[in-house]
């Protein structure tokens, strides 16, 4: 597919009237709209807004690419929209955009991704920029993009050094790169182009591996990785890091391979970058303003493992949930409410819950030692869980009396596999490279499982299935009258900072509990989901009650968190609380802390760890007319509080 074919003069709009970043994606998603390229324009536009949220899609050079994917889009298309004066975007480098193109892709790909990827090379060549800012109608727009765009046959990847003068006087210089971002559309392939003409202007050769939407594009070999001078890895998610063993590397964001490429080219090619060594993936640029602190590396492991596991504990818990229409022990052929169904459905829902330690510990592994961690720590999280052990091994040999050590266990387990793989390593650090093959299909992983199991059955799941049976029956044993403390305390902190590391640590711990054995604690999870359903519930209620709260740009996104409060969809307030954080996010945080409180009061609990009112409905929240309430109340709450706080306006 060609990128021109992704256009359409209708969607070309060359007089953008002034407007802010956020009134400029909905102004210019209503043209797909119309076109009936997208059937729904909130979900659209909260998917833009999320990609924003993430890092801002303003590449610098006056442009900016906004891109969502998602299931109410037809057919891959991009909206135009050029500005006179400019919008500001918070760009990279700090100008205003005056060309802003915006993407809609269908959720499942297809064969417009590698087209897309040619739209950031084409806006990246100065030609091409400034004919589009001269461009004097559609027409014009079409043209340009036709007379620019790269034919999509070509497999030309590495660019090589043009100028004779410096390459006679240089040792011939052969980089590699690797791009990727979260979404895998637009600043991918921008990094890409920019390291590529860094390289070229500086006279060297690079070859650039870009870890798209689509899939991996213009794979390093290991001939490539031999051979190179050094390495840049320009990611802001997981890359495959273990081939890089023992060369110079370079680790920063994908907003630096767009904006300081030249710096970047430089530094690899003369300022001897460190030596990456394939154990815990590291940060290993030596830059203060780029080096990650352990805090935040371990951050980062943990989420990779809780981003891959939440899918597995929704699933289950929603299924469990459904099972109950039947009646509560209608899973058990013993009670007389069963249902054959309803038991089909239970195991099904169980067997997801099952999976959710190993997968948590896996992917953890996975994110310190690649490949080898996840099988590792995929193990370690079966070692750690308490269904597997008593179901398969229980009883036989040394899995008899094992104390199971669930999800602390299996937290530790991840790191543990991460440790294990980098040992082994280093144990078989002397093996001729002819052997080198024997290591990630046979020893790592037979030695590496044969370690995690004895160190799991032997040294962790004691202690940590101690800490985790404390921590259950001493959330158990609080005094009815000092729960809705604790209540108050993991709600409030719900909205905190919405999605961050305060908020995940309030929701890693309401799943913990309501994963544990028996379901002990989950009414830690009633008052953490009540908690952060509350955000929105009042910013709607805020909008609502009080019709000039918001500025006019933010009053239908403000009666859409209605139904993302409902939803348990916290990140609906974040625009709102972003927009003056001091007032919003205290009323905010104390209706939240209400909620949960009255939650804890009223005695809900969550059999669940997501769904909202939807698994209220599945009969996965006890007590549930009451949960609905302390619902209702603290958003009330929070609206109340909102509205007295944004009065005055700064």
């Amino acid at each position: 597919m060609k990128l021109s074919e992704l256009f359409d003069e209708q969607l070309i709009v060359l007089n953008l009237p002034s407007l802010s970043k956020k009134e400029c994606l909905g102004y210019l998603a209503d043209y797909l709209v119309q076109a009936g390229l997208v059937s729904d324009k909130e979900a659209y536009v909260a998917k833009l807004e999320a990609r924003e949220e993430q890092s801002t899609t303003g590449v610098g050079d006056q442009i900016a690419i906004p891109h969502a994917q998602d299931m109410s889009i037809q057919r891959a298309a991009i909206v135009m929209g050029r500005s006179t004066k400019g919008i500001e975007w918070q760009s990279f480098d700090g100008q205003p955009a005056q060309l802003i193109f915006m993407i809609a892709a269908p959720a499942e790909g297809g064969q417009h991704l590698e087209a897309l990827a040619n739209l950031s090379k084409v806006l990246l060549k100065p030609e091409a920029k400034k004919a589009l800012l001269k461009a004097e109608n559609g027409v014009d727009v079409l043209n340009i993009i036709r007379e620019f765009e790269e034919d999509d046959k070509s497999e030309e990847t590495t660019v090589q050094a043009v100028t004779p003068s410096v390459s006679a006087e240089k040792k011939p210089i052969y980089l590699l790169a690797v791009t990727a971002c979260p979404t895998g559309i637009a600043h991918t392939f921008m990094a890409e182009e920019k390291l590529k003409q860094a390289a070229q202007k500086a006279g060297y050769q690079i070859k650039v591996e870009t870890n798209g939407q689509s899939g991996i594009g213009n794979r390093l070999t290991r001939e490539d990785i031999e051979k190179a001078h050094a390495i840049i890895v320009a990611a802001d998610k997981q890359v495959e890091m273990a081939r890089f063993d023992g060369k110079p590397l370079i680790m920063t964001k994908v907003a630096d391979g767009i904006n300081k490429a030249d710096e970047l080219i430089e530094r690899a090619a003369t300022g001897q970058p460190a030596i990456y060594h394939a154990k815990l993936d590291q940060v290993l640029d030596q830059d203060k303003n780029e080096e990650a602190s352990l805090g935040r590396q371990f951050y980062k492991h943990l989420m990779n493992g809780i981003s891959h596991m939440l899918p597995f504990v929704v699933a289950g818990g929603i299924l469990i949930a459904l099972s109950f229409f039947w009646g509560i022990k209608s899973f058990d052929p013993a009670d007389k409410s069963y249902s054959p169904l309803a038991q089909s459905i239970f195991t099904m829902g169980k067997l997801s819950f099952t999976m959710m330690l190993p997968i948590l510990a896996g992917y953890i592994g996975h994110s310190l030692a690649d490949r080898p961690g996840l099988v590792i720590g995929l193990m370690g999280g079966i070692f750690a869980n308490p269904s597997v052990i008593a179901d398969f091994g229980g009883g036989v040999g040394i899995f008899k009396g094992s104390v199971p050590s669930g999800f602390l266990g299996a937290l530790v387990a991840g790191f543990l596999a991460g440790g294990i793989v980098y040992v082994l390593k280093k144990a078989f650090a002397w093996l001729p490279k002819s052997l080198e093959g024997l290591k990630p299909i046979f020893i790592y992983p037979v030695l590496g499982v044969l370690i995690m199991g004895s160190l799991m059955l032997f040294v962790i799941n004691g202690p940590m299935g101690a800490v985790m049976n404390g921590l259950t029956q001493g959330i158990s044993s609080i005094p009815s009258e000092w729960t809705f403390v604790l209540g108050f305390v993991v709600a409030a902190m719900m909205s905190i900072d919405m999605g961050g590391p305060i908020n995940k640590a309030a929701y890693v711990s309401g799943t913990a509990l309501v994963t544990a054995a028996n379901g002990a604690g989950s009414n830690v999870m009633a008052a953490v989901m009540v908690g952060g359903m509350v955000p929105p519930l009042a910013i709607a209620l805020s909008a609502t009650l009080k019709k000039n709260l918001w500025p006019q740009e933010q009053r239908n996104s403000a009666l859409v968190n209605y139904v993302m409060g409902a939803a348990f969809i916290t990140e609906g307030a974040i625009p709102f609380a972003a927009s003056n954080p001091l007032k919003v996010i205290p009323p905010l945080a104390f209706g939240s802390g209400v909620a949960g409180a009255l939650s804890m009061v009223f005695g809900c609990v969550s059999l669940v760890p997501h769904g909202g009112i939807f698994a209220v409905a599945a009969k996965g929240v006890t007590n549930p007319l009451m949960f609905v309430l302390a619902w209702l109340i603290g958003g009330l709450m929070g609206a109340g509080l909102l509205i007295l706080t944004m009065r005055h306006k700064d």
